[in-house]
């Protein structure tokens, strides 16, 4: 059973739930949810919520032919002469669900790409309001220290990170906005494997991770 300490916030679920968010975003909280019960049970009451709002909503009436019924229950019954094939069960994996779908397989079909120091990195495709990429950060090894023009969510998928005392593990998010300046550092167990998603390029203190932003599109 994944124990999970840092949440995401109300704001973020409802807009999920609203389907407001980019698509970056929104990988993000199926990500989490898929592992968090309480995320996932505050979203579907959010769901609740909007469904009940949109059975209050004033609807126009539209007048149905007569042979409407017949017509659904052929296509029905059509449809039941050839049940769908059973798709496979997925198998068990670092990735979620969501991710998996992303990636196309498990860990080992992420393209990894170096970023320098032992870190390496997969980019998402998403649309372009917002990046969403997968990091594998060597046990011990620490993050550039960074700042954020926009925010970045990092959540937890394999190992953990130390963020300023914190310790984030599996399906935990850091929430990071231009306010805070880190340098995450991966635990010493294993191998941190994460999913980052951001709006905005990061804020690179040193010289060498600004120049190689561009190439690295972080």
């Amino acid at each position: 059973m994944t124990t999970i300490n840092n949440h995401l916030s109300d704001a973020i679920l409802m807009a999920y739930s609203a389907a407001t968010l980019p698509e970056a975003f929104s990988l993000m909280v199926a990500t989490h949810i898929s592992l968090c019960d309480e995320c996932r049970a505050r979203v579907e009451s959010f769901d609740a919520v909007g469904g009940a709002v949109l059975e209050e909503t004033t609807v126009e009436t539209v007048k149905l032919s007569g042979d409407a019924l017949a017509a659904t229950m052929a296509l029905i019954s059509a449809g039941a002469a050839e049940p769908a094939a059973p798709k496979p069960a997925r198998k068990a994996s670092i990735l979620p669900a969501p991710l998996q779908d992303y990636v196309g397989g498990d860990v080992e079909n992420i393209k990894w790409r170096s970023v320098g120091m032992g870190v390496k990195q997969a980019i998402l495709p998403t649309s372009k309001a917002a990046s969403a990429r997968l990091l594998l950060i060597p046990a011990g090894a620490a993050m550039p220290d960074h700042g954020h023009k926009g925010i970045e969510m990092t959540m937890v998928l394999q190992g953990a990170f130390i963020d300023d005392g914190e310790r984030f593990g599996r399906g935990d998010v850091e929430i990071a906005d231009s306010d805070l300046d880190h340098t995450p550092v991966a635990d010493i167990g294993e191998d941190c494997i994460c999913l980052a998603v951001t709006d905005g390029p990061l804020q690179f203190k040193s010289l060498l991770p600004k120049i190689a932003q561009p190439f690295l599109r972080i």
